[in-house]
């Protein structure tokens, strides 16, 4: 089974960040300014022996690498932040395709939302750094940045093609033309194609159901859960007015509604999530089963944050080494997305911590080998 984390780069300081957010900024500073909110709120984390890594550091790239393949995680799908030709937090990913002997596999996922100040802002959220698509000027450029990525032989492949994952695609202006573009592209330029796959679970494109050009749903953990329960509980309606507004406003304005939170803070329960995820039907083949490590995003969000209480390592070999044996017998996949190797402003990572020390990742390889599955990271294999 094919075990592959999603990865931020948000580790290292770069211009834009420190004008935005002040001098030295990275990820570890919300990290470590974070707070208890409630009584037994676990706030702030900390990486073990205060590793407060540079993503700029080589020797970090290395140590992840080793540290994944070790306790059986496949690979790396990277955050990808392209801007209509403007990079943002790209200099680790070119570190890792500049050095081929770090042996991980990796793939790419563009994430293409505007940035706002919605951390810190409150209800005046203004957007940043805008995201626009453009046309085959655009697609082209980026293509051709992505490219070296998509010939290198770690990349992760489905089908013999290099897979591409797209965060929200129903943000994207000609969605199937750009899908059209990049698949005819990737075989003019010597790939035998591109498999796409969409990452989150955006109610207006769940509605829409037009995905006929994308091959794979991933089911981005634990929110494909929430919004599932959000269905169930009926507060949808709200959430769809605010979305269409706050796509409508980043699209054509300089401010964004994205990403505010109407409920304040939500203290959701880990184990009802997991069975919520371990009991759903699977009914399109498209689906790529994802699981979760923990989730607490209040570090970023603060009181407007979720929070799932109840998680620890015994809990996660649990429900993984039942989501493996789902994915072998009822997804029909070998791969499953898991939130995340390195989110701690989200509170969802396997790298080791103050608490558990190495515990969820003893946790991944107890569950892989107990569904007689390698516990190594491993080369590179066709299928999905």
């Amino acid at each position: 089974m094919k075990v592959i984390c999603f990865y931020v780069p948000q580790f290292h300081v770069i211009p834009e960040n420190e004008q935005w957010w002040g001098k030295g900024f990275t990820e570890w500073v919300n990290v470590r300014n974070a707070k208890p909110l409630y009584e037994g709120h676990e706030q702030p984390r900390e990486p073990l022996n205060k590793n407060y890594y540079n993503l700029l550091d080589i020797d970090t790239l290395r140590w992840q690498a080793d540290l994944a393949n070790k306790y059986g995680v496949y690979g790396f799908c990277f955050y990808h932040y392209w801007f209509g030709g403007k990079l943002l937090l790209e200099k680790p990913l070119e570190l890792l395709l500049e050095n081929k002997d770090i042996q991980i596999n990796y793939c790419l996922c563009w994430a293409n939302e505007s940035w706002t100040n919605a951390w810190t802002a409150g209800k005046n959220c203004q957007t940043l750094i805008a995201q626009r698509y453009g046309g085959e000027e655009d697609w082209k450029a980026h293509f051709l940045y992505l490219l070296p990525y998509f010939q290198d032989e770690r990349y992760i492949r489905v089908n013999g093609k290099p897979l591409l994952v797209l965060y929200r695609v129903d943000l994207i202006d000609d969605l199937n033309q750009m899908i059209d573009y990049l698949k005819k592209t990737a075989v003019e330029y010597g790939l035998t194609g591109l498999e796409i796959a969409y990452q989150h679970p955006s109610f207006d494109f769940q509605g829409k159901k037009d995905d006929e050009k994308l091959d794979y749903n991933i089911m981005f953990e634990p929110i494909y859960a929430y919004n599932q329960m959000a269905l169930k509980q009926k507060f949808i309606t709200l959430r769809k007015i605010k979305r269409k507004i706050s796509n409508f406003l980043e699209k054509h304005t300089n401010f964004s509604l994205n990403n505010l939170n109407p409920y304040g803070l939500q203290v959701l329960d880990y184990d009802k999530t997991w069975e919520l995820i371990l009991s759903r039907k699977v009914e399109d083949a498209k689906l790529i089963p994802g699981g979760f490590v923990d989730w607490d995003n209040t570090p970023r969000r603060g009181d407007k944050g979720k929070v799932y209480k109840g998680a620890s390592p015994e809990k996660f070999k649990k429900y993984m080494s039942r989501l493996i044996k789902k994915a072998k017998t009822e997804y029909k996949k070998d791969m499953i997305f898991l939130t995340a190797w390195n989110e701690w402003g989200e509170g969802s990572y396997m790298e080791p911590d103050e608490r558990y020390q190495y515990g969820y990742l003893e946790a991944l390889r107890e569950a892989l080998l107990e569904n007689s599955e390698a516990a190594g990271g491993g080369k590179q294999e066709n299928g999905v």
